[in-house]
């Protein structure tokens, strides 16, 4: 028997940071179940260097991780989402489309690292502190029963979790 693979969406401002961070955790994380993507409502012109040390430095690919517009997942002919996930309270706040496959959606609101000012070493620790803090909900999140919970239930339960 096939076991579902869910498509989940992340969206933030810029798509170079949070949301790319919260991508690749998934894909390592969801072990074939779970299918990450990233965009944003401005992406950015490529991926914050920060995000890509980091990604090299706990051993995550980077490779074929881009900056993209959330249209590319809204357009006709769209894969069908199961979950979107806003990460920037900004992103929250725009009129965004209705998605394929009338996705579960939830907002899981995730400090901007690359706000952070201070010093090198104080940046790298805001970026570690946001990877920890999406590895954390993404771990409860994949947990979840998804097959035996409907979708108001799955509903409460991503809010919980970005509430957390």
């Amino acid at each position: 028997m096939d076991q579902k693979i869910y498509h989940v969406l992340f969206l933030s401002r810029r798509n170079s940071a949070r949301s790319i961070l919260a991508e690749a955790i998934l894909n390592r994380d969801g072990k074939g179940r779970f299918q990450g993507h990233s965009a944003g409502v401005a992406p950015a012109s490529e991926i914050d260097p920060h995000i890509i040390e980091l990604l090299r430095a706990v051993g995550l690919p980077a490779e074929g991780l881009r900056p993209r517009h959330f249209k590319e997942f809204a357009d006709t002919g769209a894969r069908n989402l199961d979950f979107v996930f806003t990460l920037s309270d900004t992103t929250a706040g725009e009129p965004l489309p209705e998605w394929p496959g009338l996705p579960v959606t939830a907002h899981w609101s995730s400090t901007d690292p690359i706000k952070i000012e201070g010093r090198d070493w104080e940046k790298k620790q805001a970026f570690g502190r946001v990877m920890a803090e999406l590895e954390r909900r993404l771990r409860i999140f994949i947990s979840l029963p998804h097959g035996s919970l409907d979708r108001m239930s799955l509903k409460t339960k991503v809010d919980e979790i970005g509430r957390s």
